[in-house]
């Protein structure tokens, strides 16, 4: 295993909307407001990468080292 999967291991696999905190955490993950959370899963599912990306925001989000 190299150190991009253990990485990529750690990440979510599932947007889930279910609880408040849940909601909160991705709100703040994507940088945007719960609202278009709730909207981008509704519209493209649950997968982060996809959600990412219907929101104009990187999967998985992390700024890359300069």
């Amino acid at each position: 295993m190299t150190d991009d999967s253990a990485q990529d291991s750690k990440e979510p696999r599932a947007v889930n909307t279910a609880h408040a905190w849940e909601r909160a955490y991705w709100a703040r993950r994507f940088m945007v407001p719960v609202e278009q959370v709730e909207a981008a899963v509704a519209a493209v599912g649950d997968d982060p990468a996809r959600v990412a990306a219907h929101l104009g925001r990187d999967w998985p989000g992390h700024e890359p080292a300069t």
